[in-house]
């Protein structure tokens, strides 16, 4: 066998390269997880941002609902009632007329075959 000196220098130059190597491997996956939970923090911050505003939509909604005008409003769109001293409109025809009957057009559909299909998917624009 051939002797080989260990050099003690040596020896201790490449521990210290395989540990400075380790290091760096931690230091890379450490950062990768803070990425990776910085990008979860911001989604989560932008989940609560709108469900925050979500929530103050719903308040303004609910605290509109519970006033005067918006009972107001929906008795006279949706209720058709009136006020004391409104008059009421009833649209009437003419009498002796006839209602006019608009025929809406029966729609057949063309008979497409394959072929022709599948050259417009292909080579029509």
């Amino acid at each position: 066998m051939p002797n080989i000196p260990i050099n003690f220098r040596r020896v201790a130059a490449f521990i210290g390269i395989f540990i400075l190597f380790l290091l760096i491997v931690e230091f890379n996956t450490r950062l990768e997880e803070l990425n990776r939970l910085s990008d979860q923090r911001d989604e989560i911050r932008a989940r609560a941002t709108q469900s925050a505003q979500t929530q103050f939509a719903l308040q303004t909604q609910v605290a509109y609902a519970g006033s005067t005008a918006a009972v107001e409003d929906w008795a006279r769109t949706e209720g058709h009632y009136i006020r004391e001293g409104d008059q009421p409109v009833i649209p009437i025809g003419q009498p002796g007329s006839d209602p006019v009957v608009v025929a809406t057009p029966t729609v057949i559909p063309t008979l497409i075959k394959n072929w022709e299909i599948w050259w417009k998917l292909f080579f029509d624009k």
